[in-house]
């Protein structure tokens, strides 16, 4: 499992995960009749809809000591993973960015594409986290 699907069970919960990739044998609607969740293309549910990720990561223990809004550093540790250079250096990469280095924006940078592709999975993210 990788670095970002860590942070996604962590704001959504392992129930997710193993839904995400449950066949739906209906054709791809885009919305699945019995159970009202989105539908993928590919015809697998979407278990995660409309998630309000501020409301979810500020309710975790210790929100209130950390600057997860805007610090990939805090958001890792707040939601349980190890935020060494390392373990960012591999979120990048998941993320599409292979020259990572570190540095103040490269960190920034990552927060955002974090927050970004949250919100691609179903997550609720204010503008303020992903602009």
């Amino acid at each position: 499992m990788g670095i970002f699907s860590s942070i996604k069970d962590a704001i959504f919960g392992k129930e997710a995960k193993a839904q995400d990739t449950a066949p739906n044998p209906s054709p791809t609607p885009s919305v699945d009749p019995r159970t009202g969740r989105a539908i993928n293309q590919d015809g697998s549910v979407r278990a995660v809809q409309n998630v309000d990720v501020e409301t979810k990561l500020s309710g975790m223990d210790g929100a209130d000591k950390l600057n997860w809004r805007t610090s990939i550093v805090d958001l890792m540790k707040l939601v349980g993973i190890d935020s060494s250079y390392e373990n960012r250096k591999e979120l990048a990469q998941e993320l599409g960015r292979t020259d990572y280095s570190g540095s103040a924006e490269d960190n920034i940078w990552l927060h955002k594409a974090t927050m970004q592709e949250i919100a691609k999975n179903g997550g609720r993210v204010p503008a303020s986290m992903t602009d």
